[in-house]
């Protein structure tokens, strides 16, 4: 069978493959052989085929993986194995992807396979860091703990991508109802008095005449100008997809202006709680940091972790490879010393992510609070423009007409 595998080398490089083995254990083995320590590994599924088809006609919502988690913690804890707590949420689900995933993951366990391993296959319902945590979990006996701190995680987490997405609703929507003003007055509105003021001969102001030639430009090229547009926009989306272009959005997103303070702290906090959870669960740091780059939404944050590997890798320890870097705030890397002297890092990090994820929402309030007003006198102030320059040649028809 084919499986793709992310790897980790002595040196900390991570490396990314396919691989043909009869199985799982078999691919560690060979890896362990050639000096890499295996982080994620999931059969090999073909560009084009029905499952991956039928996962994205139909495809899973957090939320639902969410509550499954919580409901086989409730299940657990009431004294019912894993199959039959398995088996009697199957029938409660309504989304066909999630029902199949559930009917394999049922099918793997019942062949010998763990739940954290048969999970696993399924690495876009069930998170690499999921299953390693629950692994954990069925090693110490508290799966049904686990599968709660999970539940959490994925929550805080989701809270998070709601704010942002809340935050940037807004402007969207109101610079799409611009656009659309001013492009009805631009093509339609501003035409009609153009053909009126030139019927009567009246020296317009320059404002009016701005205007109208601004108007005539787009009527007469507007098709030119959406198709260079079109062409600028669909080259910038497919140069944001390569490794360069992804790593200078990431840069010039935290760079922009409040949002990026906003999206910065929330990287901040996604991690300290991923880097936390882990931890607690007993894994070591060693492994814990490929799994929390690897789930690093920001190019530049995974970067900057990297980094802070290779040095801990060499002995440094956490925060001080953390303190050479601006993007690890100054609280954060005297927390995480707190917490490597005193033995309590987990809990050292978990405070930090729950600070920076307060200070962040409220951040995300005072944005959506500003953007709306500006957002307003934006639409105001072009439309008013228009509405001047219409309302001014007017005027100066008038003073122009003799009675």
């Amino acid at each position: 069978m084919l499986y793709q595998y992310v790897a980790c080398g002595e040196s900390g490089d991570i490396v990314k493959g396919k691989i043909s083995a009869t199985s799982e254990n078999a691919i560690a083995e060979m890896l362990g052989v050639a000096g890499y320590r295996l982080i994620n590994l999931r059969p090999y599924v073909p560009f084009l085929s029905l499952g991956k088809l039928a996962a994205q006609l139909f495809p899973v919502k957090e939320t639902e993986v969410i509550m499954l988690y919580r409901q086989m913690s409730l299940l657990l804890e009431s004294g019912i194995n894993i199959v039959t707590s398995l088996e009697l949420l199957q029938e409660q689900i309504t989304n066909r992807t999630l029902t199949k995933v559930v009917y394999d993951v049922i099918s793997d366990i019942r062949n010998g396979d763990q739940l954290s391993t048969a999970m696993s296959r399924h690495p876009d319902v069930f998170s690499t860091m999921a299953c390693r945590t629950l692994s954990i979990g069925e090693q110490t006996g508290g799966l049904e703990t686990m599968l709660k701190q999970v539940a959490d995680h994925m929550e805080k987490e989701m809270a998070t991508r709601k704010g942002i997405k809340g935050a940037l609703m807004y402007p969207m929507i109101a610079a799409v109802v611009t656009v659309v003003v001013v492009g009805v007055l631009m093509f339609f509105v501003l035409p009609a008095f153009a053909d009126l003021y030139g019927s009567l001969g009246a020296e317009l102001p320059a404002l009016t005449q701005m205007m109208i030639s601004l108007s005539v430009v787009l009527r007469t090229y507007g098709l030119h100008i959406f198709l260079i547009i079109f062409i600028v926009i669909g080259l910038g989306l497919i140069y944001f997809r390569t490794s360069d272009g992804k790593y200078k959005f990431d840069t010039l997103i935290l760079r922009v202006p409040m949002l990026g303070r906003v999206r910065h702290l929330n990287e901040i906090a996604r991690f300290c709680r991923s880097i936390s959870l882990l931890y607690a669960a007993g894994l070591p740091l060693t492994e814990i940091m490929p799994l929390v780059i690897q789930g690093c939404n920001n190019r530049v944050m995974a970067q900057a972790l990297y980094n802070v590997q290779s040095d801990m890798l060499k002995g440094e320890g956490l925060s001080k490879p953390m303190a050479k870097n601006p993007l690890f705030l100054p609280m954060m890397v005297q927390m995480v010393k707190v917490g490597e002297e005193t033995g309590t890092l987990d809990t050292s990090l978990l405070a930090v992510s729950q600070n920076y994820e307060n200070e962040a929402q409220d951040k995300t309030k005072s944005l959506i609070a500003m953007i709306q007003p500006v957002m307003t006198l934006v639409i105001a102030g072009v439309v008013g423009l228009i509405a001047v320059s219409m309302v001014s040649a007017m005027y100066s028809m008038y003073g122009q007409t003799s009675f």
